[in-house]
């Protein structure tokens, strides 16, 4: 949104203008094809393993954002926060070692 900017208003004409800046931003298609090949993963996930395991197992996108949240963007995180992460690494750690 830094780059595209706001909407002025919810006027047709304007919402029109903010999705065609959008469009013209690379790194909003580097963004949807992301999220492409991350659907057909859990699409593929899905077809191979039991919808109990796959979907807990997505947590861990949790775990993947704080890493990359104090890797790539100097974020910081707090001991509580680094508390949750831990928490939900092992309640997936948990669920993997349920399903064998």
């Amino acid at each position: 949104m830094k780059v595209v900017g706001e909407a002025r208003s919810l006027r047709p004409g304007d919402v029109v203008s903010l999705i065609l800046r959008a469009l013209r931003v690379p790194w909003m298609w580097v963004g949807v094809g992301m999220m492409a090949t991350a659907f057909f993963a859990l699409l593929a996930a899905l077809s191979l393993f039991n919808v109990s395991f796959v979907v807990p197992v997505t947590a861990l996108s949790y775990v993947a954002g704080a890493f990359g949240g104090v890797t790539f963007l100097g974020e910081r995180v707090n001991r509580q926060r680094w508390l949750g992460v831990l928490l939900v690494a092992i309640g997936v750690t948990l669920v993997c070692l349920g399903n064998r």
